[in-house]
């Protein structure tokens, strides 16, 4: 799999972090009812999708950050974007382990539970376009309420009459204005991984009380990258939508 673009939320895995294998799959939920004779009649309930499951090992200088990082995300429990090669989930990150051996050698073992298969939801996707994109919008905003990023616009012109409508001049505003959104989630993703990776040397010094501080900012930068990573998640699904919306 060296050949594979993997990411879970804000974190987009290289090297040894790439696993050999990625377990996905699951089951169909069956209700089987068994009638005198053997016969059986059997309901399909739908999907229960398997927990997601790699492991691999973090290296290099900043693998302590990026180890934190993840225990960050998990204890989070947000919601975060896992996607590999044509797969794309919404996942919580329900088990993560990992074992420091070295500052620049640390195993690890994660889980993701599925929330949904973003591939089948949109293949899947009806008429409600509009009523899913103000919620979506709505998650975003919540998780990324620790930063300065406005939700407002993008809103607005989602609920404008026509914006769902291919050709329409409203259409278009939505559109832009979601671009423009996912733009300014990406800077703060940017400035925020920026303010993490400024906590490194603190946290490899000899000095406490720096670490200690060091620590507390690389866990709120952490937070904030974790939150904008899942907004960007719910903005993505609402700017595939609307791109389906003109096909």
């Amino acid at each position: 799999m060296s050949d594979v673009t993997l990411t879970l939320g804000p974190v987009l895995f290289s090297g040894f972090e790439i696993p050999p294998f990625l377990s996905f799959g699951g089951a169909q939920r069956l209700a089987v009812h068994r009638l005198p004779g053997g016969a059986r009649v059997i309901d399909a309930m739908g999907r229960d999708d398997a927990t997601i499951t790699w492991s691999g090992i973090f290296t290099g200088a900043a693998a302590s950050e990026r180890a934190l990082l993840l225990d960050t995300l998990r204890g989070a429990g947000l919601t975060l974007p896992l996607s590999w090669d044509v797969f794309f989930y919404s996942v919580v990150i329900s088990e993560f382990t990992a074992e420091y051996q070295a500052g620049w050698w640390i195993p690890y073992r994660i889980a993701c539970t599925v929330v949904q298969d973003e591939v089948q939801f949109a293949e899947g996707l009806v008429a409600t376009l509009t009523g899913q994109a103000t919620s979506d919008l709505a998650n975003a905003a919540t998780l990324a309420q620790t930063s300065d990023i406005n939700f407002a616009g993008a809103t607005s012109a989602l609920a404008a009459p026509g914006a769902t409508t291919l050709g329409t001049s409203a259409y278009l505003g939505a559109q832009n204005a979601v671009n423009g959104l996912q733009a300014s989630i990406a800077g703060g993703m940017g400035q925020a991984a920026t303010a993490l990776a400024g906590t490194a040397a603190p946290l490899a010094g000899s000095n406490a009380l720096a670490g200690a501080s060091a620590l507390s900012q690389a866990t709120a930068a952490a937070g904030t990258l974790a939150g904008l990573a899942a907004a960007q998640g719910y903005v993505g699904r609402t700017a595939t939508n609307l791109g389906n919306a003109s096909s």
